[in-house]
């Protein structure tokens, strides 16, 4: 049915509406840029303080409340929102209040659920009741985010993506100077929940102000039958996904001694920055804007191929010096030695992001022309994966077996070249060499040095600087000119 609807395009754009189309989606992914570099820069500010006052066992709490609900939060959408974001056609009045209307439902069940589990204590004895006071938090905040879905997808369907930030921007901030401030004031996990009710509040208040959208409950059910065809498809690839991650991280958190799931918790989080700051970044525009473009296939291309060159641009440098100067930091930082342990899977993570780096452009690609069967094929093989490999690493190596089993199945992402390639005629190598390389040159440099950039703070921050030197020549040696190229051709549409 989606394909069908793909190759029916009802109207091909007229060269003024591309044009807009390329302004807007270049303008946001520098605005996004811009957000995401203020607020992980906070983030990692948040993550060093809360890294020194709070205890392995308290980011192990932390760890299974969000897992908890990083799980429910499938059942709170049935991929309207997506469906909406995808859709040709403009979405009529039905089509969004019948979204808000069966999310709402959901989210209100799923509060209820939460409620329930908490009544019951049946977390009791593993997250005791700070760790519960976190997941009331983060129950209260599905509802309260409904509100905000129909305003953010008007928003993207415009690529009115400097007003999208904004919500986020006030959320975050927020967010982390509560945390920060409650953290070190020894009020512990705890420090969670007033974080997160505030976030929540604030986060709606500035949607509704930026974007009003008056709620109104209706269920239509052409609209929902609509909805569904690209929805259910979505939501489907969605819950293996929350299966491969979310359910076998909260197994993990069920099975591994806090403190252990702790050390997880820590390295996890830590190596996703990265990715936050420049995968997630672009993916927040592409998905959008790769949906307007489905039926000019040279442009797509284009689009797609610049996203990776600019991803790759910049988080293998990222990946690659925190790999380094990760040991360094807590040799040198006293309240960190306590992180020592899980140096390795950290590592390891960071590793496995850069196949991530490439793949989910790609993934994303696919489910914005409405190849979302294929994407569901490579959703099912990561989840086995997965599945058989975590546990046997994690019997043979402890939690540092998690690491090892996502760094052996992130090669698989190489599936998902291919599969693009079938539909789009991509040309991903050319984009991603001189990065690699130049990568691996400060690799070697970095790891040469490392017994001297744990001695002083400026030994480790002359050798950060360095290391990156080392990139930026090496980069520039390789590719040059197709740097400023690139570069050009984004000034064009600023």
């Amino acid at each position: 049915m989606v394909d069908q609807e793909i190759s029916l395009a009802s109207e091909e754009l007229s060269v003024e509406e591309i044009d807009k189309i390329k302004k807007k989606s270049v303008r946001g992914v520098l605005s996004f840029f811009l957000r995401t570099l203020l607020l992980q820069g906070i983030g990692l500010a948040s993550a060093f303080v809360l890294s020194a006052f709070l205890s392995p066992e308290d980011f192990g709490i932390f760890g299974i409340v969000t897992q908890i609900i990083a799980l429910l939060v499938f059942f709170s959408d049935i991929g309207l929102a997506a469906s909406l974001i995808q859709k040709k056609d403009e979405p009529t009045q039905d089509d969004l209040k019948t979204a808000f209307t069966v999310q709402l439902i959901l989210s209100l069940l799923i509060f209820f659920l939460v409620y329930l589990i908490i009544h019951f204590g049946f977390l009791n004895a593993k997250i005791g009741s700070a760790g519960n006071l976190v997941l009331l938090a983060l129950a209260i905040s599905f509802p309260l985010a409904t509100f905000k879905t129909i305003p953010s997808i008007i928003l993207e369907r415009k690529l009115d993506f400097n007003k999208l930030i904004l919500p986020q921007i006030f959320e975050q901030l927020i967010f982390h100077l509560i945390l920060i401030v409650l953290a070190w004031k020894g009020y512990g996990v705890t420090a969670y929940f007033y974080a997160i009710l505030s976030r929540s509040v604030l986060g709606l208040i500035v949607m509704q102000i930026i974007q009003p959208w008056r709620p109104s409950l209706k269920i239509a059910k052409k609209s929902l039958k609509g909805l569904l065809g690209f929805g259910l498809k979505f939501q489907i690839n969605d819950f293996l996904a929350r299966i491969k991650d979310q359910l076998y991280f909260l197994a993990l958190g069920a099975f591994l001694p806090l403190k252990d799931f702790g050390y997880l918790q820590w390295s996890k989080n830590w190596s996703m920055y990265p990715y936050n700051l420049t995968v997630q970044n672009v993916m927040a525009i592409t998905f959008p804007t790769f949906s307007r473009l489905q039926s000019h296939k040279d442009l797509l291309k284009k689009a797609i191929e610049k996203s990776i060159f600019f991803i790759a641009l910049f988080i293998f440098p990222i990946l690659v010096g925190m790999s380094i100067f990760i040991y360094p930091l807590t040799e040198l930082v006293d309240k960190y030695v306590k992180w020592q342990p899980a140096i390795f899977s950290f590592i390891l993570f960071s590793l496995s992001v850069a196949w991530s780096a490439i793949s989910t452009p790609l993934i994303n690609s696919l489910n914005a022309i409405g190849k979302i069967d294929q994407t569901l094929k490579l959703m099912v093989l990561w989840t086995v994966l997965t599945w058989v490999l975590t546990p046997i690493l994690v019997w043979k190596f402890a939690f540092n077996g998690v690491a090892i089993a996502a760094f052996l199945i992130s090669f698989t992402s190489i599936f998902s070249v291919f599969m693009a390639k079938k539909y789009i005629d991509l040309e991903i190598i050319k984009n991603i060499w001189p990065q690699l390389l130049a990568s691996l040159a400060m690799a070697i440099f970095g790891f040469l040095g490392i017994k001297w950039w744990a001695e002083s703070y400026f030994l480790f921050f002359s050798g950060g600087f360095a290391s990156l030197l080392v990139y930026i020549v090496v980069f520039l040696l390789l590719s040059k000119e197709k740097f400023w190229q690139e570069i050009k051709s984004l000034k064009k549409n600023i």
